[in-house]
């Protein structure tokens, strides 16, 4: 499989179980840094390429990543290395678990697209049942971590299902985290919501509720899908 070329960074992902997907450059993209952010923490990295979306759009001296899987976690480290960012960024091969228990530092900024397919279906491929089976990572175990690993003042920011969100928002409230913006996405003007980008603090606040519509027809963007993404796809 070729490597995906961005317009400052090449992802390689022949070794990864996830590939580059519209939800992870999304959720790279959207993703506020207007706190400024000088830690971030990328919950399981996989390719690394929301990792290398927040390093190219911020001056964050520290952006960390957690990946699991073996392959995955040795192509992210090849992908970090060969960016214009090595000297900041950093792959563990760890669990969460273990990440949480090891590392004393709070991150300003987390963020996670979480495995969410808890269909009783697996693949005969177990790198991508890892990583695309909510089993391996729970909602109620990620935001357990986030809650201790984010700092007083910090942004935890993922993409779900829209049919998690209340779900999600439930379980997040349990550990004192609350939602602060929530963008629904949708993949044509007349489809329905397939996944819901999402933001939370330890701080109660109205939320900002949004949308986005990804194509008017097949290959043909949106306005609102191209201004995001415009930094990062070459043909944007």
């Amino acid at each position: 499989m070729e490597p995906f070329t961005f317009k400052q960074f090449v992802v390689a992902q022949d070794r990864c179980a996830m590939k580059i997907g519209t939800d992870g450059v999304l959720l790279g993209a959207w993703t506020t840094i207007d706190h400024r952010p000088l830690s971030v923490l990328d919950i399981g990295a996989g390719t690394g390429i929301i990792a290398l979306q927040l390093a190219q759009r911020t001056t964050a001296e520290l952006i960390d990543a957690i990946e699991i899987d073996d392959l995955a976690y040795e192509q992210c480290v090849e992908n970090f290395e060969a960016s214009p960012w090595g000297d900041r960024l950093f792959c563990y091969h760890a669990s969460l678990e273990e990440f949480t228990e090891e590392i004393d530092d709070r991150y300003e900024l987390i963020v996670s697209n979480p495995p969410f397919y808890s269909d009783n279906y697996v693949t005969e491929d177990p790198a991508r049942n890892t990583a695309r089976f909510a089993d391996a990572l729970p909602f109620k175990d990620l935001l357990h971590h986030v809650s201790v690993l984010l700092s007083e003042e910090g942004i935890f920011s993922t993409i779900i299902p829209k049919k998690e969100e209340q779900t999600f928002i439930a379980l997040a409230s349990e550990v004192k985290l609350f939602p602060t913006r929530i963008c629904r996405v949708r993949g044509t003007d007349t489809s329905e919501v397939k996944r819901s980008l999402m933001e939370f603090s330890f701080q109660k606040t109205t939320v900002e509720m949004t949308s986005l519509v990804i194509e008017h027809s097949r290959h043909n963007y949106t306005q609102d899908y191209c201004d995001l993404v415009r930094e990062f796809y070459l043909k944007m």
